[in-house]
């Protein structure tokens, strides 16, 4: 059986995390999902470090012991994942003793053969990165590289890791496989090993917060060693039950902001070579996710952070994973802004998704008595099932590749093709006429076959909403996870005569903030009952007029005659419309709802005395009623009778 082994970072817990933490974990249980689906075993592990000074301050500062400050982060942690659906097989804390043990057990391998030595330290130490430097690596004279904060002159005895023993072992590696990715990760670590590798202190003397070096007390063992071997720790390498490190090492995945690729790559590799353990088959180094238009990096004292939680309260748990997934070409730096967010919301998952589904259950509803019909293969062009098959060999290539953007996009053609399809295809026009009632059969089915399969291919990425697709579609969600891969993505599984069941919209659409509203950054979730900061506030209800104010607006009765749709414009229609003796062009975003040949003939109530503007370069004079319901489909307010006449005035 194929296995597949992931990790995260463990991460640091001197205070709450972020929506950037959001997105390494969830591109992990993305990846562990999609391998889940395919039917390898698979093993996800995240965690937490929790050693070190920086902790030992920042609990001081609170008044608490450092055990009693990280419990509490590591609780909002896990809460975090939870809200996430983060589907983690184990979570490994550093304080935990089955970690302490085997840590213990490294050092003392690697000094037993030579391979840590004592000796004493003089230089620059950044407390925050948990990181010394020579003075030549400074960013003007005493700032750190990596975080630019101010260093700190430390000098004391401790341990050193032979580092530079290994380096042309290492670099030979890196250079020959594709140990590290992206490439652009790979070319940093070759340039860095170049220029010469130093021995690694691994203890400190002055740090009591951690594990002690089993044979000298007065040491504590430093983060490379406590923090890198979790990966080996939480699978039992080194005790009596080691099953599970026979199981799954090596790491397939080690995936890691670009920050700590270095300690992923040079340290991580050398210690295990140390060890004559075999190495990880790839360090993943993705970019940040940035904050607002000036692409900031996220820092709660620049007051930028954006807490998940108050996004998945808002806007659901689907919605995040979506944008967090889609939004940053994997390995590339992403932004974040509140605007895009609903954007991409709104026109991914509630415009093209959510409105593919509304309308195919509503037309099999009207067309087919709510009950998915028996296709009729004379008449199946095979536009969507080919497409289907072409974009699902993209999506499984691209998810290979650990491409998940790119994985996402390529389902989004099958979304957009099958939207593009019912303007084609036309339903509506299709069951006015029995001589193509066999046509009609085979859109409707084939729309409802392409749902089920996107729902299938969702399932690494969104966490409720496949199983809400299916059962609008009549089926049994814990049936179709069942399935294996190869026989839930092959065409025709879903079955004619299956009862489907009209829900809800998938994601109803989201009103963009005012400009001078909240935003779900800056702070967190509320306390006491207090709405969270940029929640939705309670509406004071709509304003009163005054009956003179209503008797300006002109209705009248207009009927269809010309309808097109305006190039370049999914959603606009240009009507051309017979008021009275009038003639009036009008331009519409109804293009989603109704085909241009079905709105001709149709009687309307026009807003007759709207000023003309232009849309797309196309004037458009007055404004037609529709209603929208909450799922998102809209209906014309249309009249039955012919003895209104166009022109007649509407009161």
């Amino acid at each position: 059986m194929t296995r597949f082994y992931i990790t995260t970072p463990i991460y640091y817990p001197s205070s709450k995390l972020h929506i950037g933490h959001s997105y390494t974990t969830v591109a992990a249980d993305a990846l562990a999902r999609y391998h889940r689906r395919l039917g390898h075993e698979t093993y996800f592990l995240t965690g937490t470090d929790e050693h070190g000074q920086k902790i030992e301050r920042a609990a001081l500062a609170e008044g608490k012991t450092p055990i009693q400050f990280v419990d509490e982060i590591v609780a909002g942690i896990k809460e975090l994942w939870a809200a996430l659906h983060i589907s983690y097989d184990d979570f490994i804390r550093t304080t935990e003793e089955r970690h302490k043990k085997v840590v213990q057990k490294i050092f003392k391998q690697l000094y037993d053969q030579g391979d840590i030595y004592k000796s004493s330290y003089e230089g620059w130490y950044c407390t925050p990165c948990e990181t010394f430097w020579i003075e030549s690596k400074l960013k003007e004279g005493n700032l750190c590289p990596d975080c630019g904060r101010p260093v700190e002159w430390t000098k004391e005895e401790s341990y050193f890791f032979r580092l530079s023993k290994y380096a042309d072992r290492l670099l030979r590696y890196i250079e020959e496989t594709d140990f590290i990715q992206p490439a652009s990760r790979k070319n940093e670590m070759i340039s860095f090993i170049n220029q010469g590798l130093e021995d690694l202190c691994v203890s400190r003397s002055t740090v009591r917060w951690g594990i002690p070096v089993p044979f000298d007390e007065k040491q504590t063992i430093y983060v490379w060693i406590d923090a890198l071997s979790n990966y080996i720790s939480a699978l039992g390498w080194g005790t009596e039950n080691d099953e599970l490190y026979r199981k799954f090492w090596p790491a397939d995945v080690h995936l890691v902001g670009k920050e700590i690729v270095r300690f992923h790559t040079i340290i991580w590799p050398c210690i295990l070579m140390a060890l004559g353990l075999p190495l990880p088959r790839k360090v993943f180094g993705h970019g940040w996710l940035l904050f607002g238009t000036q692409a900031e990096k996220m820092s709660k004292s620049k007051g930028n952070v954006v807490d998940p939680f108050v996004l998945i309260d808002r806007y659901g748990v689907d919605a995040v994973r979506y944008y967090l997934l889609r939004e940053v070409p994997f390995g590339a730096d992403g932004t974040y802004t509140e605007e895009a967010f609903i954007l991409r919301t709104n026109n991914d998952l509630a415009n093209d998704l959510g409105n593919l589904l509304s309308r195919t259950t509503q037309m099999i509803n009207k067309f087919s008595d709510g009950r998915v019909p028996e296709p009729d293969p004379a008449s199946d062009d095979r536009i969507l099932s080919d497409l289907a098959a072409e974009v699902l060999r993209e999506f499984q290539e691209a998810m290979d590749r650990l491409e998940i953007s790119s994985a996402l996009v390529a389902l989004w053609k099958l979304v957009d093709r099958a939207n593009k399809y019912i303007d084609e295809q036309a339903p509506w026009a299709l069951a006015r006429d029995p001589g193509r009632a066999g046509q009609l059969r085979t859109v409707l089915y084939n729309l409802a076959e392409t749902l089920r399969l996107l729902g299938v291919a969702l399932t690494p990425f969104l966490v409720q909403t496949p199983e809400r697709i299916w059962d609008q579609l009549g089926l049994e969600p814990a049936q179709v996870r069942t399935l294996s891969w190869e026989e839930a993505v092959a065409w025709g599984g879903l079955k004619p005569g299956t009862v489907i069941r009209r829900g809800s919209p998938l994601f109803p659409r989201i009103e963009l903030p005012k400009e001078n509203g909240d935003s779900v950054a800056k702070e967190g979730r509320a306390q006491s009952g207090e709405p969270a900061a940029g929640a939705a506030q309670p509406t004071e209800g709509v304003a009163e007029i005054e009956y003179d104010d209503f008797a300006k607006v002109e209705l009248k009765v207009a009927e269809v005659v010309e309808a097109e749709r305006i190039p370049k414009a999914d959603r606009l229609l240009r009507l051309v419309l017979q008021v009275g003796e009038e003639r009036r062009q009008i331009v519409s975003g109804i293009a989603q709802h109704y085909a241009p040949e079905e709105l001709v003939g149709k009687r309307i109530i026009l807003v007759a005395n709207l000023k003309p503007k232009k849309l797309r370069g196309v004037e458009s004079h007055g404004m037609l009623l529709a209603a929208t319901a909450e799922d998102g489909s809209l209906s014309l307010v249309t009249l039955d009778k012919p003895d209104f006449p166009t022109g007649m005035r509407v009161k």
